[in-house]
């Protein structure tokens, strides 16, 4: 089991592939990088980066004359509280009912199974840690 992690939003998530893509950087290169697509300004972007420090999903190194931000989790630890979320939400924590789903509708065949089996049978022979 994986320790709960804080949820981001989909305005935290802009922020986080931003800081995933390169890291350190600072407020005003986050904003420019992200303004043409959210129109953002800096006040949002910081507004943004204050709850994200608080959460702990994101750190800031101020010992420099420029607060510079990274990110505190991997895009692995959030995709899985993303998946998590999502299968508790849409299909009741019923990861059976997630595969029949995608097997229905044409998304997941014969071979995309055995390749979740064959994660599921490498992940059983782990160790526990």
């Amino acid at each position: 089991r994986m320790m709960h992690m804080p949820q981001l939003t989909d305005a935290e998530w802009k922020i986080i592939e931003v800081l995933w893509d390169e890291h350190p950087r600072s407020m005003p290169e986050i904003t420019r990088i992200l303004k043409p697509s959210t129109g953002w300004t800096r006040h949002t972007i910081i507004t943004l980066l204050k709850r994200m420090e608080a959460k702990g999903t994101i750190t800031v190194d101020s010992s420099g004359s420029v607060k510079m931000y990274s990110p505190k989790i991997t895009r692995e630890q959030a995709s899985a509280e993303q998946t998590r979320k999502f299968l508790s939400r849409v299909f009741s924590g019923n990861l059976s009912l997630l595969i029949s789903n995608l097997v229905d509708s044409g998304e997941a065949d014969v071979e995309d199974i055995q390749t979740i089996l064959d994660m599921v049978k490498q992940n059983e022979k782990k160790p526990e840690a």
